[in-house]
């Protein structure tokens, strides 16, 4: 997923993908672990996509953060 495709989407539905990749993690995860992984790329696809949405998510929330005067 690049990271222009990841700032098309709403923010609930980052949060859902974020959920999914999260889910698709632990799986390769045991996949690895067993033995039964056969794509090592892939895990490392899916911890990138985890971070790009990470650093979406906290772009967005920076502004907000920052406005507060005391």
């Amino acid at each position: 997923m690049k990271a222009s495709e990841v700032r098309d989407l709403t923010p609930d539905q980052l949060q859902d993908e974020l959920l999914r990749l999260k889910k698709a993690q632990f799986n390769l995860r045991f996949q690895g672990a067993s033995g039964q992984l056969e794509k090592t790329s892939e895990m490392r696809k899916v911890r990138r996509d985890i971070a790009r949405i990470k650093t979406i998510q906290g772009q967005r929330n920076a502004p907000a953060a920052g406005t507060s005067k005391d």
